[in-house]
């Protein structure tokens, strides 16, 4: 059988309609540079957001809280997942 990929719930003939929509309306030699701009602006919003997580994080160490809580729950968390599919192994069924 063979599986059409999907992203973000659209398929690829959708995704396909969309590009050649994309290229009508601003042109093949524009289109790099809305892709560079999108890229920054990407990398824009991940660089700010490790920002806040460090400032949080350095908030939180200077105030004595504990921050390895975090840790700790992300490795029970872990376990628990390795258990289940552990057991739904023998359970689940090939697509």
């Amino acid at each position: 059988m063979i599986q059409l990929t999907t992203f973000l719930f659209i398929g690829t003939t959708e995704v396909i309609f969309i590009l050649f929509i994309v290229v009508m309306v601003f042109g093949a030699d524009k289109i790099p540079e809305i892709a560079r701009g999108l890229g920054k602006g990407m990398r824009m919003l991940r660089d700010a957001s490790n920002d806040i997580k460090s400032e949080i994080t350095k908030t939180a160490e200077k105030q004595g809280i504990d921050t390895d809580i975090t840790n700790n729950i992300t490795e029970e968390i872990n376990k628990v997942k390795d258990d289940l599919e552990d057991f739904s192994g023998s359970i689940r069924r090939e697509q």
